[in-house]
């Protein structure tokens, strides 16, 4: 890249941020962030450049917003020993659980999993995912009739 004294670098780029609520309300004020790739030209575009920044809010929405909104992670009071990772394991195997047994809410699971403690274990035994997926199915909004069938 001309002008650039890095080492490796073929490409410098701009992203320019607005942030929306779901309403199309702005959340904060909007960025602008740079960015550089060893990446050239041809091996990726400015298309491609700003799919790999998505993915990367992808995961970052998926996984860290999950478990903050699911277990309120950022205030926990863990913070000494091996605690604090042992519980980031403990909840990433619980996510992890959940979204195998085709939970696609995190919070809404967790939520009914707490109010049929015996369908807890049944994440842990492979033979009972029929009859998990089925009481996650059940976790869901209510259909509009309002009825609450449960097994």
């Amino acid at each position: 890249m001309a002008g650039l004294d890095f080492p490796g670098v073929f490409q410098a780029f701009r992203i320019h941020r607005q942030t929306f609520d779901l309403c199309f309300n702005p959340i904060r004020k909007p960025e602008t962030v740079h960015g550089i790739t060893s990446l050239t030209a041809w091996q990726a575009n400015p298309a491609d450049i700003l799919a790999h920044n998505r993915g990367h809010w992808e995961v970052e929405n998926r996984e860290h917003y999950v478990r903050d909104r699911a277990f309120d992670e950022d205030r926990s009071q863990v913070r000494t020993g091996a605690s604090p990772q042992f519980m980031a394991t403990a909840r990433n195997i619980a996510i992890s659980l959940l979204r195998l047994a085709g939970c696609t809410n995190i919070a809404r699971g967790l939520e009914h999993l707490s109010r049929r403690l015996d369908h807890v274990l049944a994440l842990l035994h492979p033979c009972s995912a029929d009859r998990l997926a089925w009481s996650l199915a059940a976790a869901s909004p209510p259909n509009p009739t309002g009825s609450h069938d449960t097994p």
